[in-house]
């Protein structure tokens, strides 16, 4: 059995900080160490405690990234980035292309939902995209998520992880189920990997052909050719996941989708709905579930049967 990803996290941010390193942020050596994802040093070994004034957190990382600390600048809930990011997508992410400075900086935005309010709850790596200058990736595995760190060590770039708190005790890899001629392909983002792989897992058991292509480097975008022709010769179209809203991301990610294919296809998209979340169960905004995608899956194949 591989470790969990929480464990593979904080491995590798020992590692960092031992190599003189740095990570920042709000509440670090809290209870519970973010999940679980931070080792227990303090101060003295890198780990550095940030004020709770969020809109300043963005900027201190920025400053030791352009010192040459190399800093993970952890971001406990995703949402929060509405404050941390301005100062990094508009200055670390141009300073390379502008001034001829690299400012490396790896952000570690951690989304989750439930009862947690309008701003701080589900994936919001729609706010990085539309900025030049950054890769973003959304690793929901320990090889996923060591391939990325690697490749943030061996570059000069800023690096924004969309993590997710549902992933943290996965221990297994994530793999595609590739049809080469399918009914339907499901093509899934963020935590709705793990909901999408459940119903592909069911409607195949129902006699129903879905392959699932999971998707976890978001910007620059990327399709291997055994992933283009599997959408390409889908039957009866496509459905794309996330757990950010709908005409984010994961559209601008759809649009490329369908000029990548040779043979066009329906595609559809669906992510959170077009709505705030409350800090109750009854207002929620939550990810599709595996009944929602399965449903949703039947109901575009019937439509498209019909034309």
């Amino acid at each position: 059995m591989q470790q969990a990803l929480r464990e593979v996290i904080k491995k590798l941010i020992r590692s960092h900080l031992e190599d003189g390193y740095i990570a920042m942020g709000q509440c670090l050596t809290a209870v519970g160490w973010v999940g679980g994802t931070l080792p227990e040093m303090y101060e003295e070994d890198g780990m550095i405690e940030l004020s709770m004034a969020d809109v300043a957190g963005g900027g201190f990382a920025v400053g030791a990234a352009l010192a040459g600390k190399r800093p993970i600048y952890i971001i406990r809930y995703q949402g929060f980035g509405w404050f941390n990011l301005p100062i990094i997508l508009n200055y670390a992410c141009k300073s390379k292309e502008i001034w001829n400075r690299p400012c490396p900086l790896l952000v570690r935005a951690i989304a989750m939902e439930g009862s947690i309010g309008p701003v701080a709850g589900s994936s919001h790596h729609s706010l990085a995209y539309r900025m030049p200058g950054i890769k973003i990736f959304s690793p929901m595995s320990g090889e996923e998520y060591r391939t990325m760190y690697n490749e943030f060590m061996s570059s000069d770039e800023v690096f924004y992880a969309s993590e997710h708190r549902g992933s943290f005790a996965n221990d297994q890899p994530i793999e595609d189920f590739l049809f080469p001629k399918p009914d339907f392909v499901v093509v899934a983002i963020s935590v709705t990997r793990f909901n999408a792989r459940e119903a592909v897992i069911n409607l195949n058991s129902n006699g129903i052909k879905v392959s699932l292509i999971n998707i976890w480097r978001l910007k620059p975008f990327q399709l291997d050719q055994k992933q283009i022709s599997v959408l390409s010769n889908s039957k009866f179209g496509i459905l794309l996941l996330d757990d950010d809203y709908e005409y984010g991301a994961v559209a601008s990610i759809g649009l490329q989708i369908s000029s990548l294919l040779p043979n066009p296809k329906r595609l559809s998209l669906m992510g959170l709905k077009d709505k705030s979340a409350g800090f109750s169960k009854n207002s929620d905004n939550l990810p599709p579930s595996v009944k929602e995608i399965q449903d949703r899956v039947l109901k575009l194949i019937k439509v498209e049967q019909e034309c």
